[in-house]
């Protein structure tokens, strides 16, 4: 079952949920009498970051009346509905703690000023736990969103993702779990309605959560702000004094698809959500009441948005994931768990070159080398002097004959631009509150003229030009404007959010054409496909020798919580920033060691690199180097793809290696091991082959040769012996 778009819920909620739309189907109202009863509450038998299989999300008849349970084995939450829905339960069933400590709205929305809670219930006399024969007796506020009823269905597409490149082989879109819509009316204005989402997973422990709001009366209200998640978490620490360690929040991670300005999830979520302090816990042990245990999520600026007769308003969505491990790795594969399965492009992971010029001769022979050596994509590059924004029809010409061309060869093709970090006059640029200046210095507003007019030939040059690969530079960053006089938003509190829509949506209609998106963002979850792995550019102007080191050390720490196929790196093929020749790889064949190292240090890591220069090859030796590794990255790409544990950081005086792991595959591991020093290094590796599934015996090859078997100690550790050359690295597959 799917739910009604947006638009039908309003007229469903006014007409009784009859007819509607020809052809369109009507969902029925759930019963709690027609649910299956809930699981009995037992720790998982088996460890979901090995095999998550059996963890199905349903939703489920609780054990009190009235009570409905969404759970999948790992997570669990249990809503009452009567006096009004409301969250009473919110459990980590791996680890048996509870999450929630205190009941609150299901959401708050501000309709024309006013502020209304949606569901929840009053008169918890302790906000420290939440005791089960406290519940009978709680109230539902008067003034409050009641809830009317509920319905069941299964995930659908937020977005359309046209699959046309090699991917994971085992993710699915739209992500496989359960969806449920509790439905809510406002009191004082009955065709006022109001629903809240919420979508798990099979196999995750994490939600998903966002509103629709419906306007069924005959004139226009103004949603001014929306919380969609108002969750009481229990306290990470509890500090009497000053807060120190206590200013940590809970150990929740939480993402929303309105994320900018930053190209790791925190960073570019923080004016998506906040961590509050909760004026309800008067019995928290830190003496100013401020332990930061509230979590609200909602916009830090409006939307401020008009919702006419007729018509309805959807939030950003958001996904709350309990972390039930302090280790590192053990969140970071959550984590990285989490993006593939609800942003599954993100494992798109294609081989790209970056085309220094874009003369029809370099282009062309840029092609060729691609196609030759086997990498994927050719992109004209920052610098290149191609300039998509260019609206002479020439433009367009000489990029459908490139395109022409590169699927002749079956080389995919795309440009760059850049939107802000620039000024572009005519009162089209932001206009930010006194005292406040724009995130790169300068910015166009989105909603101004020409914020419109760039979007246009955005989608006119896609439409039309053949290139199926943007990297777009710049992108919103959450720049406010103040103007009155923008055509795309009325001010300052609706300009954030106009302009992040303008954006997203681009993002959104790149992914249904199978556009792939190059952003230095953290987009993913509006469509983007990769962003920087993490590294400064000055880096690539040092010496050869120390770029290598910062190449692995980047894509180390760059991998705690994005999975290979999501960060790039930087291969200056010609000189990048300064540097000169001793920073420079050109002229190939000459460096052929150096380019060697960065193509292994990178590929062997599953990981892309931006190969920027004229050409990937100078001589028969170069282009033979290249294609071998391209060979050998593709023979393996779907183990080099899949997760990495992170073995030992380099630091150019002893061995670094990391592990890749897929208990799923018949390659369950690849373990790939570099040498720094100008000598042959051996030594006995102890590495951690919990993740790959393999408990007893390892079949081990070293760079293909025969298998050896191995036993794992009951820690999960494999005593492996390696012997690498100067200067080298060696890559060993656990079968």
């Amino acid at each position: 079952m799917r739910y009604l778009p947006a638009c039908s819920l309003a007229c469903a909620v006014l007409l009784g949920f009859g007819s509607l739309l020809a052809g369109e189907p009507v969902p029925q109202r759930s019963e709690l009498s027609s649910l299956a009863p809930c699981p009995a509450r037992t720790a998982p038998a088996v460890d979901w970051l090995v095999d998550a299989s059996s963890f199905k999300a349903g939703v489920f008849r609780g054990t009190a009346p009235d009570e409905l349970v969404l759970a999948n084995g790992l997570i669990a939450r249990t809503f009452r509905l009567k006096p009004n829905a409301a969250s009473v339960g919110l459990d980590n069933l791996a680890t048996g703690e509870a999450i929630l400590r205190g009941i609150k709205p299901e959401a708050i929305v501000e309709i024309d000023g006013k502020r209304y809670e949606v569901g929840g219930l009053k008169g918890q006399p302790n906000y420290a736990f939440v005791r089960p024969e406290w519940l009978d007796k709680l109230q539902s506020d008067p003034a409050a969103f009641e809830f009317t009823g509920f319905y069941v269905g299964k995930p659908a597409e937020r977005l359309a993702w046209k699959q046309v490149r090699h991917h994971a082989p085992d993710v699915k879109w739209p992500p496989e779990g359960v969806a449920l819509r509790l439905d809510f009316t406002l009191p004082a204005e009955r065709r006022i309605s109001l629903s809240v989402h919420y979508e798990l997973y099979d196999g995750l422990p994490c939600y998903g959560k966002w509103l629709t709001l419906s306007n069924g009366t005959d004139r226009a209200i103004r949603l001014n702000r929306f919380s969609s998640e108002v969750l009481a978490a229990v306290e990470r620490s509890s500090e009497v004094d000053e807060l120190t360690v206590g200013k940590i929040p809970p150990p929740l991670h939480v993402e929303t698809d309105m994320a900018f300005n930053g190209m790791m999830a925190a960073g570019a979520n923080r004016r998506s959500y906040r961590w509050l302090s909760d004026p309800d816990f008067s019995t928290q042990v830190n003496y100013a009441r401020q332990t930061p245990c509230l979590l609200d999520v909602g916009p830090e600026l409006g939307p401020d948005q008009e919702v006419r007769a007729g018509e309805s308003f959807e939030s950003f969505h958001a996904w709350i994931m309990p972390l039930g491990d302090t280790d590192r790795e053990r969140q970071g594969l959550a984590v990285r768990r989490m993006y593939r399965i609800i942003a599954p492009w993100a494992t798109e992971n294609p081989l790209m070159m970056h085309c220094r010029f874009a003369d029809e001769r370099s282009v062309t022979a840029a092609i060729d080398q691609c196609a030759e050596v086997g990498f994927e994509m050719l992109i004209l590059t920052f610098g290149s002097g191609f300039d998509l924004e260019n609206r002479d029809p020439a433009t367009l010409a000489l990029a459908q004959k490139y395109s022409a061309y590169a699927r002749s060869k079956g080389i995919e093709i795309g440009s760059y631009s850049l939107l802000a970090s620039r000024a572009v006059g005519g009162g089209n640029d932001v206009v930010m509150p006194e005292g406040q200046s724009p995130t790169f210095g300068n910015s166009p507003c989105l909603g101004s003229e020409w914020g419109r007019n760039y979007f246009s030939r955005l989608y006119d040059f896609h439409r039309e030009s053949g290139f199926t690969l943007l990297e777009h530079d710049g992108s919103y960053p959450g720049d406010v404007c103040r103007s009155e006089e923008h055509p795309g938003h009325r001010g300052l509190a609706d300009s954030r959010w106009t302009q992040w829509r303008t954006i997203s949506d681009f993002y959104k209609w790149c992914r249904a054409q199978g556009i792939y998106l190059n952003v230095p963002d953290h987009y993913f979850l509006d469509g983007s496909n990769k962003t920087g792995m993490g590294y400064r550019e000055v880096n690539w102007s040092l010496p050869r020798e120390q770029q290598v080191i910062h190449t692995r050390q980047n894509i180390f720490d760059g991998t705690w919580e994005k999975t290979p196929s999501m960060g790039w790196m930087f291969v200056p093929l010609t000189e990048y920033q300064g540097g000169g020749a001793a920073a420079t790889i050109e002229p190939l064949d000459e460096h052929l060691d150096h380019y060697e190292r960065m193509l292994t240090s990178n590929l062997a890591m599953g990981v892309q690199a931006c190969y920027r220069g004229p050409r990937l090859y100078d001589s028969e030796r170069t282009k033979s180097m290249v294609k071998h590794w391209v060979d050998w990255f593709k023979a393996h790409r779907e183990i080099l793809e899949s997760d990495l544990i992170h073995g030992r950081r380099a630091d150019a005086r002893d061995l670094d290696w990391m592990l890749h792991v897929n208990p799923k595959l018949k390659e369950k591991g690849l373990l790939a091991v570099f040498n720094p020093l100008d000598q042959t290094v051996e030594r006995t590796l102890r590495v951690n082959v919990y993740y790959t599934g393999l408990t007893d015996k390892v079949q081990v090859s070293d760079e293909g040769g025969p298998a050896k078997e191995y036993t794992v100690n009951r820690d999960y550790l494999l005593e492996l012996p390696v012997r690498v050359p100067p200067q080298a690295m060696k890559w060993i597959v656990l079968q």
